[in-house]
């Protein structure tokens, strides 16, 4: 037993302490895939409460150990490779609900939670918490949070920070922190949920977390329209600026619309979800507006549509331990389908592409052993040229090591390392995984 162990087994115990071939498999591979190596050295923890973990840190910061925190640990490899830790936290034993405020429309739980496990509980009031992460069936809500992941359903629903409204987390130091609280309310001051969101546990480790929670509602049905792209283009115009409300509006490229097997050519995935009629209604004006341009269309209800919408996520994740490369994209929605042109044009129509229309935001998946980085690069640049960004987040380690994962090129790094500097002093919370190896 080394001196990590030593010190951390009184604090929580032999059975929550992992080292070496104690390692599960599925910890030993994800870890060995987040830092291209062949043997783990580090020590894995799993306190069972929040002062364990508090006491886990305090222990950390006093001997200078490397920590990176994370929950079940699917998104290990995201983003940059950074330097290897001493010391991984897992929260997943911190997997407590604490309230359902049914009439406030919010929840509270410790961020070990699976979003698996919370969506049934909610269900039961006839509520839910409208998130779509990758890897749903392990995906914790503190990961969720420190990837800022969230899915289709911020074209009605925004995305991770606009539900947070409130968190607890533990500081590099061992102390415990609150912002937020647990009612709808808006505040001034630093905001600390957003600065938490999307920083890959770079600032602290989340305990505790409050949502926003949204009705389930009465009817539900997926229009999907495929073909020509300047006609997907100009539907979707038409779509954003007209009286519709979808809860969903997804634009896919001719290799995802194939992988799908929903139709030929580009596709766009609109989804309503109202009160029967209005659903009815809104898809029959859209599936109009699609005959209209030359466009195939199908209206998915029911068990099909429920079919569909696994699907997609599926196609673009695979399996946590994937080998595909999957970065996210950001862009002006109004080059969106171009930028899915340009993406089968690099990729010989074998890249796959989603991206959501009213935010810009979406996700490719390529295969490495048709892409090579200059393809990625190019995809970046075409990204950046339109207002917008590309950031590796999956991929084989030898295809990190060749490009900025990140690829930042904005002004804030200044500032994004001073804040570092103002949560993590000594630099122990996932060092080197963030953007300019903050």
């Amino acid at each position: 037993m080394n001196a990590i162990a030593q010190t951390l087994t009184p604090i929580v115990g032999d059975s929550n302490l992992y080292q070496g071939d104690t390692l599960p498999p599925l910890w030993q591979e994800r870890l060995k895939r987040a830092y291209g190596v062949d043997t783990i050295t580090s020590t894995l923890v799993c306190p069972t409460t929040i002062q364990q973990l508090c006491q886990v840190m305090e222990s950390a910061n006093t001997h200078n150990w490397r920590i990176l925190p994370c929950g079940n640990g699917s998104k290990l490899a995201w983003a940059g490779v950074g330097k290897p830790v001493d010391v991984v936290i897992s929260t997943q034993n911190l997997n407590q609900v604490i309230d359902h405020a049914v009439g406030d429309l919010t929840v509270t739980a410790q961020a070990g939670v699976k979003l698996a496990d919370l969506q049934p509980i909610l269900l039961k009031t006839n509520q839910f918490l409208p998130l779509e992460p990758a890897y749903p069936e392990s995906a914790t809500l503190g990961g969720i949070i420190s990837t800022a992941d969230s899915g289709s359903w911020r074209q009605r629903y925004g995305g991770v920070r606009d539900m947070l409204l409130g968190v607890s987390f533990v500081r590099s130091d061992g102390q415990l922190a609150k912002a937020g609280g647990r009612v709808v309310k808006n505040v001034a001051g630093y905001d600390l949920m957003k600065l938490l969101t999307g920083a890959y546990g770079t600032l602290g480790i989340l305990t505790e977390v409050t949502f926003r929670l949204y009705p389930v509602q009465e009817a539900s049905g997926t229009v999907v329209l495929t073909g020509d792209a300047e006609a997907i283009a100009s539907t979707t115009q038409t779509l954003l600026a007209s009286a519709l409300t979808p809860t969903a509006t997804d634009l896919l490229s001719s290799g995802l619309v194939k992988q799908l097997d929903i139709g030929q050519g580009m596709g766009l995935m609109v989804r309503f979800q109202s009160v029967t009629k209005s659903v009815q209604e809104q898809s029959s004006r859209l599936l109009d507006v699609g005959q209209q341009l030359g466009l195939q269309g199908t209206l998915y209800q029911d068990s099909d549509e429920v079919t569909l919408w696994q699907s997609l996520p599926e196609q673009i994740w695979g399996m946590p331990q994937s080998t595909s490369i999957t970065c996210k994209i950001g862009i002006v929605p109004t080059a969106a389908v171009m930028t899915l042109t340009v993406l089968d044009t690099l990729t010989s129509g074998t890249g796959l592409g989603l991206i959501h229309a009213g935010s810009g935001l979406g996700k490719l998946r390529l295969k490495p052993e048709t892409v090579k980085p200059e393809t990625i690069l190019k995809m970046r640049e075409h990204c950046q040229s339109h207002s917008g960004f590309l950031t590796v987040l999956e991929a084989p380690i030898s295809v990190k090591q060749q490009l900025d994962v990140w690829g930042y090129s904005g002004n804030a790094l200044d500032i994004m390392r001073q804040i570092k500097q103002k949560f993590d002093p000594k630099t122990l919370l996932s060092p080197n995984r963030f953007v300019g190896n903050i």
